[in-house]
């Protein structure tokens, strides 16, 4: 039986081990060099031949994504999936544009984790979990297809209504507040941030308000949407 031979960067020590000893345990997988230092990483993937690298997504000591960039470069055919707690959309899309195969959150079970190496290591794409088959998917593969639409508001369709509702989640009103705001009934407001979440990928009115703040170009973005009336 051919092993998948995977190089893991990480630099939490405590980590990297784990992740480590874990793997070797695999009947079909084999570690050939774990370095907690992103500049190491091309002078070990040279040596021994990785055919997948699982990379931390916020390494201290190097920029990830620059990593992936310099990896799929001088060694094209290389599979790499990164890690990271909860992966911001954008993030998503840069790495996915870059030449990243996979996600695996760092909360992933056993069986996930494994599952997702494995599957990538046979040449497919493995979103995280709580994308697979969302709109954001969709838009992921539109991201792919056209590198040049690299925002990834430029692709959903927003109603002005959601635009709104979305503006005041950020200035941290409640449902209640934002159907006062905009004279609405609660229960609209309840279906339009229903719709927000599904639209882009989120779970919580707390990441929708971390999407609006983080996303230096929400508001211009958002003015170049197709947007739809309600």
């Amino acid at each position: 039986m051919k092993k998948i031979r995977l190089l893991v960067v990480e630099d939490n020590r405590l980590l990297r081990e784990g992740i480590t000893t874990m793997l070797n345990e695999q009947e079909d997988i084999t570690v050939v060099a774990s370095v907690g230092n992103g500049e190491h990483t091309l002078r070990e993937v040279a040596a021994t031949k990785p055919g997948v690298v699982l990379l931390d997504l916020g390494l201290r000591t190097q920029n990830s994504l620059q990593l992936v960039t310099s990896l799929k470069k001088t060694h094209p055919a290389i599979r790499i999936i990164v890690m990271d707690l909860i992966p911001m959309q954008e993030d998503i899309v840069m790495f996915v544009q870059a030449g990243v195969s996979g996600f695996i959150m760092k909360d992933a079970t056993i069986d996930d984790f494994l599952r997702t190496i494995r599957s990538v290591a046979h040449e497919n794409r493995v979103l995280p979990p709580m994308l697979t088959g969302s709109l954001f998917s969709q838009i992921v593969e539109q991201a792919v297809a056209n590198p040049g639409r690299s925002r990834l508001k430029i692709s959903v369709r927003m109603t002005k209504r959601e635009r709104q509702v979305i503006e005041l989640v950020a200035d941290g009103m409640t449902n209640k507040e934002i159907a006062q705001n905009l004279h609405l009934a609660p229960s609209t407001v309840k279906s339009h941030i229903h719709n927000i979440l599904e639209k882009l990928a989120l779970r919580s009115m707390v990441q929708i308000s971390n999407y609006a703040h983080t996303s230096g170009d929400f508001r211009e973005a958002t003015d170049s949407i197709s947007l739809i009336d309600e």
